[in-house]
């Protein structure tokens, strides 16, 4: 998603898909310096270090059961809002997208 929350790619994966794979795929793609993403997002080796070996910002909640938490800019998370605020509006036509 870019600043104003309108995406700037995608990737279809299977309903029971995990979310990371989905990022595997689209985050090599992103060329902004910050990535804003919720607790599902937190993984070590697939998503936290490679983002910050490349000297970019993360601001990713840690999971509860994280042995070691980390601190994130719990400001700058509040503006995730804008990722929410787009699903909510693809779920508004999933009946036009499905016609089952």
């Amino acid at each position: 998603m870019d600043a104003l929350g309108n995406p700037t790619g995608f990737h279809l994966t299977g309903g029971q898909a995990c979310d990371l794979e989905g990022a595997d795929v689209l985050l090599p793609q992103i060329e902004s310096d910050l990535l804003l993403a919720d607790k599902g997002f937190d993984a070590g080796q697939r998503v936290l270090i490679p983002w910050q070996e490349a000297g970019k910002t993360v601001v990713i909640p840690p999971k509860a059961n994280r042995k070691v938490q980390r601190d994130y800019d719990k400001e700058l998370y509040k503006a995730r809002h804008l990722i929410e605020n787009f699903f909510a509006k693809l779920k508004l036509f999933r009946a036009t997208a499905n016609p089952l």
